[in-house]
């Protein structure tokens, strides 16, 4: 580099610094050669709470039921895993978005049960149960702190009734919540 650029840098340099508004609150000078300059710094954020529901299905569809489900009164459906991650404590929930299933007429001469309670459709987190009936409350289905994932599976027990249930297509809509208190 020749002199005359070297001078015009340090012109640009003083200029700068001489019409740079305010004060400097953090500063370091340092002069001839070899020459450092450390300045301490602070950074800060905020972290919010964040909470995560990823669900394997969005949809399940049940087992149709056999003679032999009539008999017993229920049968079983494995539905889906639910996995949360949370970097704070928290509740997931579970409720039917309405009190009776809906009910299409597959058959003539059978209308389809339309006041099929939602609490036929009984749900557990363990495929042995204890199974809960479905309201339109909701019921806490887990609970748990700051995990990176965890993972709940959701089984279901449909009750029938050989006099009650007739042909049809059903369906109930499940509404599931994840909540940080």
């Amino acid at each position: 580099m020749n002199r005359s650029a070297i001078n015009c840098y340090t012109i640009t340099l003083a200029l700068i610094v001489t019409f740079a508004p305010g004060r400097a609150i953090g500063q370091c000078t340092a002069s001839g050669g070899p020459a450092s300059c450390t300045v301490a710094t602070s950074t800060s954020m905020t972290a919010g709470r964040v909470i995560r529901m990823q669900l394997s299905a969005t949809s399940t569809t049940l087992t149709a039921p056999t003679a032999a489900d009539f008999d017993a009164g229920i049968n079983s459906t494995t539905g889906p895993t639910l996995t949360v991650s949370a970097n704070a404590a928290w509740r997931l929930h579970v409720r039917s978005s309405t009190a009776v299933w809906t009910a299409i007429t597959t058959s003539p001469g059978a209308p389809a049960r339309a006041n099929k309670p939602a609490g036929d459709l009984r749900w557990s987190t363990s495929p042995g149960g204890p199974f809960v009936q479905l309201t339109t409350t909701d019921a806490t289905l887990a609970s748990g702190t700051a995990t990176a994932s965890t993972g709940n599976n959701l089984h279901y027990r449909t009750a029938y009734s050989w006099t009650l249930d007739t042909p049809g297509d059903y369906g109930l809509t499940l509404v599931l919540s994840l909540t940080s208190p």
